[in-house]
């Protein structure tokens, strides 16, 4: 299973962490993780590219992504992650656990 962690700050989404493997299907042919990797390199470089200055973490099974300068635009862009993930959960139940913690 996926475990995907938002962190929130005084209510507004700052960050994520993802790990984990979906099980959907095996290594290299699993379409839960394949739609995750790519929504999370999208938002990462939407981060960046909007001058947000996430602070990335990658390594073997994870992915660590917060933003220093935050903005409604920046909360707006990890919470559609979220929502991006609650949709795949709903075609393909038990791949992702979603958590919000408050940091």
């Amino acid at each position: 299973m996926i475990r995907a962690e938002f962190f929130k700050s005084k209510g507004a989404f700052i960050g994520f962490k993802i790990c984990g493997h979906a099980g959907y299907d095996v290594s290299g042919k699993d379409v839960v993780c394949a739609a995750v990797s790519s929504a999370v390199q999208l938002t990462m470089n939407l981060l960046n590219d909007l001058g947000f200055e996430p602070d990335v973490l990658i390594s073997d099974n994870l992915i660590k992504c917060s933003v220093s300068r935050t903005s409604s635009a920046s909360a707006i862009i990890l919470e559609d992650l979220k929502q991006h993930f609650e949709s795949i959960l709903e075609e393909f139940p038990k791949t992702i656990k979603i958590t919000i913690s408050e940091v």
